[in-house]
């Protein structure tokens, strides 16, 4: 039986406490939608798309002609039915669909009050969701920044920090690199993401110099991997640069939707898969993808409310095998509001 639900949607705006700076360029405000689905007993929804264009999946403004192009009532048909070229509208619309069958304990029926989830609502219900089986890595700024603020970050838990590499000059970089596995803790990881901004000669200098760290058995950091060192489209570089080298290496834009997730594995990786949910396509179908080849994964966030949040940790808790820090330490990124979502709906 096809069932039925109200759809509404609304596009939000959230700026970045401070610039984020990537080999992607800079980045300020994050754009995105939040859709709500209410069944005809009245239970509700929520779900998020969040788009990074750059990342490969749609751009806003076509996530926002889909939505603006369906009825105003829509079935299970539907949303099962999203193509594949808009990867962040069928997780947006597939977890809202879940959360409305009940399965996370948050968005209730009832009067309009009740059908509010709220900031503090999906955090609580994160917590349920993840309470000892997920531990979260830190995002760490570009440059030199980064080595005044792992410190409050450690204060506050986090253990892995990632940090963004290809964004300054390569000797620099390494200068700072050097400064950061001498005064991080003992036993902290790092995790150095490149997005796939070096030359093959920069990725081999590199690998090189983690190597040399991680045969230094009086540094007690461990260098996790190197995330996406090379563009997408030198893939078979990377494959080679996997098995010449000692350190890990993780892809994140290769595989940044289910059809290039699918494609890489069919190449032969069998390293690290970074998984964006909020951009990778249907929840089902990546779950059915992970049970089946079993790859080694870390989930990672796109910078979503923590709407999106909920539902990428939900496959996070599901689907992550060799206990790695997933990538969702992201909340000093952005101004904590606990009325944001009240008021987008209420505003228009």
């Amino acid at each position: 039986m096809t069932n039925g639900y109200r759809f509404e949607f609304r596009p939000y705006q959230r700026r970045f406490v401070r610039t984020l700076t990537t080999n992607h360029g800079n980045w300020d405000i994050r754009e995105g939608i939040i859709l709500r689905l209410t069944d005809e007993s009245g239970k509700v929804g929520w779900g998020e798309i969040a788009p990074i264009s750059w990342f490969g999946s749609e751009t806003l403004e076509q996530a926002l002609d889909f939505c603006r192009q369906l009825p105003k009532e829509i079935t299970d048909e539907i949303i099962f039915s999203i193509p594949d070229e808009l990867p962040a509208c069928q997780f947006g619309f597939e977890s809202g669909w879940e959360m409305g069958n009940g399965e996370w304990g948050v968005g209730s029926g009832g009067d309009e009050g009740d059908n509010f989830i709220t900031p503090n609502s999906c955090t609580d219900a994160i917590n349920r969701v993840c309470t000892n089986s997920l531990f979260y890595s830190a995002l760490l700024p570009a440059g030199e920044a980064a080595l005044n603020q792992w410190e409050t970050l450690w204060q506050q838990g986090y253990h892995t920090f990632k940090w963004k590499i290809g964004v300054y000059a390569i000797a620099d970089e390494l200068e700072i690199l050097n400064s950061l596995i001498h005064t991080l803790p003992d036993f902290s990881k790092l995790r150095l993401d490149a997005n796939g901004g070096l030359s093959y000669e920069e990725a081999n200098l590199w690998l090189r110099t983690c190597d040399d760290f991680k045969a230094n058995a009086e540094l007690a950091v461990e260098i996790e991997f190197i995330e996406q060192p090379l563009p997408v489209e030198q893939f078979q570089e990377i494959l080679e640069l996997s098995t010449t080298y000692q350190t890990a290496i993780a892809i994140d834009e290769s595989v940044a939707t289910l059809k290039q997730l699918a494609a890489c594995y069919q190449q032969g990786w069998r390293g690290i898969f970074v998984i964006k949910p909020g951009i990778v396509g249907s929840p089902s179908r990546l779950r059915n993808f992970c049970h089946q080849h079993k790859i080694d994964t870390v989930f990672s966030s796109v910078f979503e409310t923590a709407i999106g949040r909920l539902a990428a940790l939900q496959l996070a808790v599901e689907l992550s095998r060799n206990n790695r820090a997933v990538g969702f330490g992201i909340d000093h990124f952005f101004e904590q509001e606990e009325t944001w979502l009240q008021s987008l709906w209420n505003d228009l």
